[in-house]
């Protein structure tokens, strides 16, 4: 048996054109690479797509793909991720399985407050696969907390090979890096499954933990930020192959997608002027070979006069692209300026840990009976998720305005 493994594909994550081809171009060859080694099924571990309304020629590639895959054969069962869904619980995982493109897993029943999730079974393989999917605010644990575990080991019992998927961090495999982010319990995960094929966490991670056979998480398909590139240049998949008949051994394939090279410059700057920096960023665009390069330029440090928008990053790119770089992204985020120091009183920090302090800093002014920190916590981020919705495409202002107001409403609990 042969299966492939895929998460967090973010499709249409990208505003910059350049970078959202990339995007799809290591879908389409994901895609294409599982169509020519024969795999049995594929798994989709959430956040297929980057919004729960996705762009129509996204979605229209997607669509074209997943089709090509039911024309040779080959399942696709997923599970809808943080990013699948609007606020108001709505995903386009929905309308890809109602056309018979792919099968949400995640399904199941609750009987006596306790929730009994249904086994999908591969007709080819009669493989077993279920799983739980994830929602922002780690609104999913809820699922977990509920999860009937005596119903669920005896449907797997008499299947010889069961999967489970997930989207969420576990705590036991979170890396230090990330240590103040929300996660959950290995122990939230039902025991017996042969293959624990995780999303979200934006790493790849093979482990073993007692009671647990296999634990995988593939990475972004493609990164998905500024830090993903720089960390890793590259996005990519497992394929797995499993001899059920060997006591289930397996063999796991790691396959990159790297469309272009990539180039990583850092410049830290101590106590220089923005025309300084720019020189140094110069040299070192003038000392590589950039041919076909995507370029990622962080800088760090202090500026002693003047504020990062002097330096003339357009030079920069008109440069980097007379010399074949395919693309140039920047970040300033470290780099200060003595001047807007003094102004805003603010350390250098992405705009995610901004936010995050921000809120942390006025939880619980308003002190209520019915909604507790935590409870607060989830309800500030969602909100701000429902408010960074975008307009659709051929969606109307007013159309738009009406659906923002209605997913606001339903997560505060308003009702018409």
């Amino acid at each position: 048996m042969k299966f492939a493994h895929l998460a967090d594909l973010h499709i249409g994550s990208w505003r910059e054109p350049k970078m959202g081809d990339l995007s799809s171009k290591a879908f389409i060859e994901a895609i294409d690479l599982c169509i020519k080694e024969k795999v049995d099924f594929i798994l989709f571990a959430g956040d297929l797509f980057n919004t729960a309304l996705p762009p129509i020629d996204k979605l229209k590639l997607v669509t074209k793909k997943l089709k090509e895959l039911q024309d040779n054969q080959i399942p696709v069962y997923a599970i809808p991720g943080s990013h699948d869904f609007s606020p108001s619980g709505k995903t386009m995982i929905d309308v890809l399985e109602n056309a018979g493109l792919l099968t949400n897993i995640c399904k199941g029943k609750v009987i006596d407050g306790l929730l009994q999730l249904k086994l999908t079974i591969d007709q080819k393989t009669g493989t077993g696969i279920t799983g739980i999917l994830g929602k922002k605010g780690m609104l999913d644990r809820t699922y977990y907390e509920n999860l009937d575990y005596t119903y669920l080991q005896k449907e797997i019992s008499p299947l010889q090979y069961k999967i489970f998927l997930f989207h969420t961090t576990l705590t036991e495999l979170k890396p230090k890096s990330q240590e103040k982010s929300e996660s959950q319990p290995i122990s939230f995960l039902p025991k017996g499954f042969d293959y624990y094929a995780g999303g979200h966490l934006h790493l790849r991670i093979e482990e073993q933990l007692p009671d647990y056979n296999q634990i995988v998480y593939p990475g972004p398909l493609f990164p998905n930020n500024f830090s993903e590139l720089e960390e890793c240049g590259s996005g990519g998949f497992y394929i797995i192959e499993v001899n059920t008949e060997e006591t289930k051994t397996s063999k796991f394939t790691w396959i990159p997608l790297q469309s272009v090279e990539h180039l990583n410059i850092k410049i830290e700057s101590k106590h220089q002027t923005p025309v300084q920096v720019e020189e140094q960023i110069k040299q070192q665009l003038e000392n590589h070979d950039l041919n076909n390069k995507l370029i990622t330029l962080r800088l760090s440090g202090h500026l002693i006069s003047g504020k990062v928008n002097d330096i003339n990053f357009k030079s920069l790119v008109e440069l980097s692209q007379q010399r074949g770089a395919y693309h140039l992204l920047k970040n300033t985020s470290g780099l200060q300026s003595e001047e807007m120091e003094e102004i805003f009183g603010l350390s250098a920090s992405t705009s995610e840990e901004t936010e995050e302090r921000i809120i942390q800093e006025h939880l619980q002014q308003v002190k209520t009976d019915f909604l507790d920190k935590e409870g607060e916590l989830r309800l500030i981020r969602n909100l701000l998720h429902a408010a960074s919705t975008e307009k659709a495409e051929g969606e109307t202002k007013t159309t738009f305005e009406k659906r923002i107001l209605e997913e606001t409403d339903a997560l505060v609990g308003i009702k018409n």
